[in-house]
């Protein structure tokens, strides 16, 4: 069947797609992608830039050249030489780069740090659908190697610590009844009973989705890491039981937040602000730890895995406690698990138990 359209659309050449459709299409992935990630390779990608003008004095353009990729890595991977660990980068681009805001503190980069910053120029090429020099043998070899030179020096990613029940119960004893105190109350909980919640879940709750039940509140978590397309699924409602829910009623009531954010910034004088941004939620639980004298290098992530190294510790269903935190990986929740579990290790007594 043939269409006949009016004289004012103009027809569309199948094989090319045109400037406004580029650009939506554009919009829609930028959209889709979460705002951390965005954060995280636009970082990394001026990262880039300013490294890459500062040691060969021009502007960085695509596709890199295998060579510069090598020079990367070199430049911020440490290797040990005669005089102990040494890495390529110049003392001067180094300082520059702190100075210019590009890097958080002179030295080296985490090997984490490297590994991401890769990664985003790899994407990078991917998307301009360019040969990948990320994936060439010798940059691949390199960082498989260094990867492993690292882990013979005993080099471990810097980990945040769980945030496990009791140390929870110290930061909450530091919660008075001030409007913030209340707000910190209900934040710690609601992230921590919830299945330990990520940072940029607390900062986007919004009231629509929390439901007032007969024994405390149902959060439906419509979108998350794991569920980035917004799936209809049964684990997709976190419930608010006993404390956390006591502590969200409280919060609720004392704010007088009707709609919209659920945990927002509290200005002198008790007025309410906009939305807490994700950063904030990591202050709140360094300002609580630290409050209450709570040892330990603790951020938002510790929610988290305080959550899930607890169920461990308490020997909860694994099925339950993956529903709650939604991780789809078991060696993964299995790996905080057993290092909770660690120091209640029966196995670990066989040489003190009686045969």
């Amino acid at each position: 069947m043939q269409l006949t359209l009016k004289n004012s659309v103009i027809a569309l050449n199948p094989s090319i797609l045109d400037g406004t459709a580029q650009s939506a299409v554009e919009d829609l992935l930028r959209e889709g992608e979460s705002a951390n990630t965005l954060a995280s390779y636009r970082s990394a990608l001026r990262y880039w830039a300013a490294w890459h003008e500062m040691r060969f004095g021009c502007q960085i353009h695509l596709p890199v050249p295998v060579s510069s990729l090598l020079q990367f890595i070199v430049d911020h991977a440490e290797r040990i030489t005669e005089k102990g660990l040494a890495s390529e980068l110049p003392q001067a681009i180094d300082i520059a780069l702190v100075k210019g805001g590009f890097k958080g503190k002179p030295g080296p980069l985490a090997h984490n740090t490297l590994v991401h910053r890769m990664a985003v120029m790899s994407k990078a090429h991917q998307i301009k659908n360019m040969a990948n020099p990320c994936q060439d043998a010798k940059v691949r070899e390199l960082l498989s190697r260094t990867r492993k030179a690292y882990a013979k020096r005993g080099v471990q990613p810097n980990k945040k610590d769980a945030l496990t029940k009791d140390p929870l119960q110290l930061m909450l004893a530091s919660c008075d009844d001030s409007l913030r105190g209340r707000r910190d109350r209900a934040l710690l909980l609601f992230a921590w009973s919830s299945g330990g919640r990520r940072r940029s879940e607390i900062a986007n709750a919004d009231l629509k989705f929390l439901k007032r039940v007969s024994t405390g509140f149902i959060y439906t978590l419509v979108h998350s890491k794991t569920n980035q397309a917004g799936r209809d699924r049964p684990e997709n409602d976190k419930p608010l039981l006993g404390s956390a829910a006591i502590a969200m009623a409280d919060w609720l009531a004392a704010s007088g937040i009707s709609e919209g954010a659920i945990f927002r910034q509290v200005k002198k004088g008790g007025q309410l602000g906009p939305a807490l941004a994700a950063a904030a939620v990591r202050d709140i639980v360094k300002y609580r730890s630290s409050l209450c004298g709570v040892q330990g290098n603790f951020s938002a992530h510790s929610l988290r895995s305080g959550f899930v190294t607890e169920a461990g510790r308490q020997n909860m269903p694994l099925a339950e406690t993956m529903a709650m935190t939604g991780h789809q990986s078991v060696s993964t929740v299995l790996g905080y698990t057993r290092a909770g579990a660690a120091l209640s290790s029966q196995v670990a007594r066989l040489f003190d138990e009686e045969p």
